[in-house]
Order: structure tokens, then sequence, then C-alpha cells
């Protein structure tokens, strides 16, 4: 159940390119054959350019940049298994000095459109500084779709962090009063979600590029945006990608979740192939999963960060959560970055480095009260 290794901080893994002439598509692939952790695996050219290009331009600049600030931190990386469902281990990493003393938490919650990612797919700007600022990074993997239905991806994450509050503090010395969540696009979603389905509940959320809606034209209606049409795909081809046994990481699935993800988006169903439930017949099920539908006054201090062009989930899914935070007086800030993509790529890097260190800056903040 538990492995541990000692890794020092770098530059990302390297990547290979390979170019289709005969259909014009470029596809990335990284070190571990593992696709680029954005939603769409295969795109052209001039996508390639704005959606991979430009963010990785992004990361490495703000890795090299960060280098004159602080030494890449040593630490330890452990692995637990915090939940078993059958015959399916769900694993946790666990990222935190080599030392024995008692430390604040994040929990980190991966992104993919809760079909795709796992637990190694943490942010590099944030390992990086969480690390250097004398965080406990957890990295959490939770079941994924559409094997497992939405109600039970929640209740992984709610028991994931449960064991963390209870197991915790003996098993990796964190202190359970000081426990925050961050979390990209998907995992961005889950973020939100915890702020009113964990008890008790974190005390700040950061969600980069997130969403609180499951039910708007965004996923339910056909997607127009090239990202998710670079071809055709047939129900059958996307059938024949998922629907095998549970899993908890990307990589233990034997088809491509990607060609899955897209065809949801060309179909405009993936809230229906995520939860089985239909998005107008059964929205009221759709409810207690909805994080815009259920902010209260108690919802936690929140930090959102979101490109202002990103056509996977639009920049209107944080304005939407902000105006809600406003009405319940939670203490919240939505950062917008003109020209992001998803994932930032294309903003200026400049404002991508202000919003990084705004978001450590409020986690800080929070976690001292």
């Amino acid at each position: 159940m538990l492995t541990s290794t000692k890794v020092a901080g770098g530059l990302p893994s390297d990547v290979s390119m390979i170019h289709d002439g005969s259909s014009g598509l470029i596809v990335m692939i990284t070190r571990d054959h593992q696709s680029f952790p954005i939603e769409a695996d295969i795109m052209r050219v001039d996508q390639f350019i704005r959606q991979v290009i430009l963010p990785m331009t992004v990361l490495i600049c703000g890795c090299l940049a960060n280098t004159s600030d602080a030494q890449s931190p040593e630490y330890d990386t452990s692995t637990y298994t915090y939940k078993r469902v059958g015959g399916l281990a769900i694993q946790a990493d666990v990222l935190r000095a080599d030392d024995d003393v008692v430390r604040p938490v994040v929990v980190w919650i991966h992104g993919g459109a809760l079909i795709l990612g796992h637990r190694e797919q943490i942010d590099r700007h944030v390992r990086e500084r969480l690390l250097n600022d004398g965080y406990v990074i957890v990295s959490i993997d939770y079941r994924l779709a559409p094997e497992t239905r939405l109600p039970q991806i929640i209740e992984d994450v709610e028991y994931a962090l449960a064991w963390i509050r209870r197991d915790g503090p003996k098993l990796f010395n964190i202190d359970p009063n000081r426990l925050a969540v961050m979390g990209g696009s998907a995992g961005g979603y889950l973020t939100l979600m915890t702020g009113f389905r964990v008890h008790p509940r974190p005390k700040v959320l950061v969600a980069f590029w997130g969403y609180g809606d499951l039910l708007g034209d965004w996923y339910t209606k056909p997607s127009p945006h090239p990202r998710h049409n670079n071809r055709k795909i047939s129900k059958a081809e996307a059938d024949a990608q998922a629907g095998g046994p549970v899993i908890s990481d990307a990589r233990q699935r034997s088809g491509d979740g990607g060609i899955f993800y897209n065809y949801c988006r060309q179909q405009g169903q993936w809230p229906f192939r995520v939860s089985g439930w239909d998005p107008d017949a059964d929205a009221a099920l759709y409810t207690p999963y909805l994080p815009v539908k259920n902010v209260t006054a108690e919802y936690p201090p929140t930090l959102l960060i979101h490109g202002e062009e990103d056509t996977d989930v639009p920049h209107e899914q944080s304005v939407l959560m902000a105006e809600q935070f406003k009405q319940h007086g939670v203490e919240h800030r939505l950062i917008s970055l003109p020209g992001g993509e998803h994932g930032l790529g294309g903003a200026d890097p400049k404002l991508i480095d202000e919003a990084y260190e705004a978001a450590f800056q409020f986690l800080e903040h929070h976690m001292q009260k």
C-alpha cells in the first residue's frame, strides 16, 4: 500500500511530437506514453500552436523565472491506498518535506472532464511553490466516468478528504485544521464541490478554470469549437474507448478517453454520459452536484482563475460562481485573464505569474486564520 521515492524538481517531462501527414494532425505523447493533460489529445497544427505550444512556453518560462527566487525543493512522495472498491485500489500521492514537522495540507484534485487524468498530474506552479512554502500536498485519484457515475465520483472525493483529516496526522504529519483544496478544470469543479459537500469545510479553495454548472448549453449542446471537432467520432468508436472495468487512473483504461470525451462534446452528451441522468427530464437530480446552486454564507473563501477565451470550460462558469459568492457574502476573488484559453495558454505570461502569486497569497492568508 505504500511506496516512497525522493524527487527533486525540474523542468517538465520530455514529450514527443508525431505529425500525421495524411490527416494534418499532430499527436503529442509524453515520456510515459500518456497524452498531454488537455481535454483533446489530437489537434490540427493551428490549434496545436495555440493550445499546446503557448501553454507549454508559459509553463517552462514560469519554471525558469522561479529558479532565481528559490531552489526547487527536495521532497518525499509516498503513495497510499485510501479506499478500495472491489479489487480497485484508489490512491493518493503525498508530497512533503523529508522531516517530521507538522504542516498544513493542500489537497490537489486533477482535471480531465471526470474521464481522464490521474494523481501525478499536479500543476507545476502549484507543486513547486507549495512545497517551498512548507505545505504538504495530497494529490488524489478518484473513480472515473463513464465506468463510474457522478455520485460515486463525489463519494470518492468526500471519502478522500475524510481520510486525510482522520489518518493524515499520524501517517504524514499534517494539521487537519489547516486544510485547503485546489484543482484545475474538472478538478476545479470537484474543488468547488468540496465547499458544500465536505464537513468540516476546507479553510480555503482555489479553482483553476473550473465550473459550477453542468446543465448549461456549453455541456448539454454540441460544442461548436474546433478543439472538440477535429474529426467526426461515431458512437460505436466512442463506446469502444470506455465503459469497461471500473478505474481510478486513466492509464488503467485500455481505450482512449480523449476520443470518448470529444464525442460527448460533439453530441452535447457529457452530463448524461457522466451521470446517467437526462439533463432535461432529470434536472432536479443534478442539483446536489451543482456548486452554483449550493452556495451559502458558510461556503469557504474561494479564489477563481479563468482565461477569458476558454473554449473548453467557458469563462462564464467562474463568473457565475463569483456572482453567487457575492450574493451570499462569501469572501472571494475572480482573476480573469484576457486572451487566455483553457489552462491560460495565450494569456500574457506576466499576468499568469501574477494570477498564481495572488492564489498563493490568498491561500496563505486564509490558512493562517
